[in-house]
């Protein structure tokens, strides 16, 4: 694919424009735009979430790539993207993960600037708790690691924890005494749907055609390359589709006849009544299966670990409810008043080695950026920019190699459970 020019930013509202929108009622024009599906596209891609949107714009952004569809079987950012709690890290175990979503904090960092669309990124610091000597042990593994690749983390023991988070009982008395802590200052929460705005608003300005409510039905596979898609609209051809899909994606690849090593597991969360701020950080057990941080609005945010059987189930239940309230009290017994407001549930494919599956597939020209498990958004900015880079060059970047399909069967799994036994 031959690069061409860069695409147009998205518009900026001025503050007359606000304004006068504000006084008069007029009408807002859509942040993007709406299409008939074409007879040909170059790109489609399959999965209209932060990782499809990203995909999407870098191709346009970098390559000057426009003639893309992104379809979306619901509305934009309605899977994964918008079931999650937006926790933005880097602090992994290993040196192809750190290295990955190092890059891809560094693309948040910018992002706002990049699409001219406040993505609200609060690096607050991201701190994992070790309740016993074998946890502390892998906290310092892990800071070791994330030094060597650049990333700012370290050991604390509890009188700097006690510091960054007052409420926390650092005392002798629970059962699970807290003994220190990976700090990770460039850590932090976001806005999810800000995320998916931005980067829809920008692929739309870009010449990308966004269809939602649109639904792949098949995948048109022969002589052993990719030919096309059907969906309820209708019938496309494309000589390169890449599946974008979170909780699905066996699914879209069966279509393909690519099985993937995949099984899917659902992740629930919570969020309390809104309260006066006091936690400025992101705080993480993994030996309690449980995380918590505060909303700009004041809620309190409640993770755990996926489900135990594997469902495609997005209901909540009371059983997970209790369990992250009982252990969210025994890190913080103040917080015994607080209510619970709502509670959801994402899909999460996981992977035998915790880690995703990114690049070719044995169907020439037929892609995949799926088994994301329970940090996929996390990924998107850099996800997106490397499969644009695959797709625009033919090359696989370095970045994303190790996590090429055949890996299971070659041997080179890249291990990433020590650092994801929470579902963040």
């Amino acid at each position: 694919m031959r690069a061409r020019s860069h695409p147009p930013r998205p518009a900026r509202y001025s503050g007359f424009g606000l304004l006068r929108r504000g006084l008069t009622g007029s009408s807002w024009p859509p942040a993007w735009r709406r299409h008939e599906i074409r007879h040909r596209y170059d790109v489609v891609i399959i999965g209209g979430g932060v990782h499809g949107l990203a995909t999407a714009y870098y191709l346009a952004a970098h390559y000057g790539v426009t003639n893309v569809a992104v379809l979306e079987r619901g509305y934009l950012g309605g899977g994964g993207s918008g079931r999650n709690t937006a926790i933005i890290r880097s602090n992994y175990l290993t040196p192809d993960g750190v290295q990955f979503y190092d890059r891809s904090v560094r693309l948040y960092e910018s992002l706002s600037a990049d699409l001219n669309f406040n993505v609200m990124f609060s690096q607050r610091g991201h701190l994992t708790l070790a309740h016993s000597d074998s946890a502390l042990r892998t906290m310092r593994w892990r800071a070791e690691v994330n030094k060597l690749q650049g990333v700012d983390s370290s050991v604390i023991g509890p009188a700097e924890i006690a510091a960054l988070v007052p409420h926390l009982d650092v005392s002798d008395h629970p059962r699970f005494p807290i003994l220190g802590g990976l700090w990770h200052p460039p850590g932090g929460i976001i806005r999810h749907d800000a995320v998916v705005w931005g980067y829809a608003r920008a692929a739309d300005a870009a010449g990308v055609h966004l269809h939602q409510g649109t639904e792949v039905t098949g995948i048109d596979v022969s002589d052993g390359r990719v030919r096309g898609v059907r969906t309820n609209r209708g019938h496309t051809a494309a000589p390169v589709v890449v599946s974008c899909t979170a909780g699905w994606a066996t699914n879209v690849c069966d279509m393909a006849g690519v099985p993937l090593p995949i099984t899917t597991f659902p992740l629930q969360a919570a969020v309390t009544e809104p309260v006066r701020p006091f936690l400025d950080t992101v705080v993480v057990s993994g030996t309690l299966h449980v995380y918590v941080s505060q909303s700009d609005r004041g809620e309190l945010v409640f993770g755990a670990s996926v489900d135990p059987y594997p469902s495609y189930s997005t209901r909540g239940s009371l059983e997970f409810t209790e369990g992250v309230a009982a252990h969210v009290l025994e890190l913080m017994p103040a917080l015994a008043p607080v209510r619970i407001l709502r509670q959801w549930a994402g899909l999460c494919d996981m992977t035998p080695d915790f880690s995703p599956i990114m690049g070719r597939t044995p169907v020439e020209g037929f892609y995949v950026d799926v088994g994301w498990g329970t940090y996929g958004f996390k990924a998107g900015p850099a996800a997106g920019e490397a499969m644009a880079a695959l797709l625009a060059n033919g090359t696989t970047p370095d970045l994303i190699a190790p996590f090429y399909l055949d890996r299971f069967t070659d041997g080179r799994l890249v291990g990433e459970r020590g650092a994801a036994a929470v579902g963040h």
